[in-house]
């Protein structure tokens, strides 16, 4: 019954890893006072708007990751999966902090993220998020959590000279979603052997509907990631070749093939058939509530399914 997960009083609280994982999350809490915030940022004044620009997914992400993770963990209750429950209150400290060091650093820029209406891809990528059941939201956070490692790199570690402010904010962001990947990863692989053929082409198709979603937002952002020499094709690349190995480590795709396709072309999905309708940008009045948090508090409060 769904009860049982919730109600048991004594769970059984295996040693697994998703059990070290949130006692690594605890071992290693950092905030925003944790940064020295008197460290000048050595980036230019384009740098600085680039940065604001680029990071808006991701920021988005991290606020919207916040609320998923804590409406799907009845979900994960009444499956009576007790580490996982116990590695998303961790989970959600992560992103929460995320979010309040990335609101001050835009402060810092003295830059706001991008509207709604000038990356309209935003919501329908996180309403995307929050369609189907607790293993179809894993597998959405870790393909958003791929993203974001991948965006962080480029910024961060990967550039010939990072800036002294956020080249080390990035670090500490990576160790995190190191965290987050390795819970995904071990997830999908204790329950995607278990679906049928039909639900692991619905989770290939979502894979395919958000990268279409990706590819239209960094189209947007092209000439600011060129501001920091990255090429948004290498970039679109790299994510969907890792999105590819994970999908057959966890036994998603049963043959090999090649990484979604991005740039020139719609994705080439694992199904025949034409790719899922867009859904039409919306008036930005009409979508737009008057509290933003409103906003993606609806956006976030579909009820999951149950598996």
């Amino acid at each position: 019954m769904v009860a049982a997960g919730i109600t048991r009083i004594f769970p059984d609280l295996t040693d697994d890893l998703l059990l070290n994982l949130f006692h690594q999350g605890a071992q290693v809490q950092w905030t925003s006072r944790s940064l020295d915030w008197n460290t000048p940022f050595q980036l230019s004044d384009r740098q600085r708007l680039a940065l604001a620009r680029l990071l808006t997914p991701v920021y988005f992400g991290e606020q919207s990751a916040m609320a998923g993770a804590s409406s799907m963990l009845p979900s994960v209750m009444a499956a009576g999966e007790t580490t996982a429950q116990l590695y998303l209150a961790s989970f959600i400290m992560d992103e929460a902090r995320h979010f309040e060091a990335l609101t001050r650093l835009y402060r810092s820029l003295g830059h706001d993220p991008l509207r709604i209406r000038d990356m309209p891809e935003l919501l329908r990528y996180y309403h995307r998020l929050r369609e189907g059941d607790r293993i179809d939201w894993v597998w959405g956070i870790l393909i958003s959590d791929i993203i974001g490692k991948h965006f962080y790199r480029a910024l961060g570690p990967k550039q010939a000279a990072p800036d002294p402010f956020f080249g080390p904010l990035t670090v500490r962001i990576l160790r995190d979603e190191s965290r987050h990947l390795a819970f995904a990863e071990h997830y999908l692989k204790r329950n995607v052997p278990g679906l049928t053929p039909e639900r692991r082409r619905v989770m290939v198709d979502m894979r395919d509907e958000l990268m279409r979603l990706l590819e239209s937002m960094t189209r947007r952002v092209r000439d600011d990631a060129l501001a920091f020499h990255v090429e948004i094709d290498d970039f679109l690349g790299e994510v969907g070749g890792e999105i590819d190995g994970v999908a057959h480590r966890v036994g998603l795709l049963e043959r090999r093939q090649g990484p979604p396709k991005t740039g020139s072309g719609p994705i080439v999905s694992d199904r025949s058939g034409p790719p899922p309708p867009q859904t039409p940008a919306t008036d930005e009045g009409a979508v737009m509530a008057r509290c933003f948090g409103c906003l993606l508090s609806l956006i976030c409060s579909r009820r999951l399914a149950r598996a």
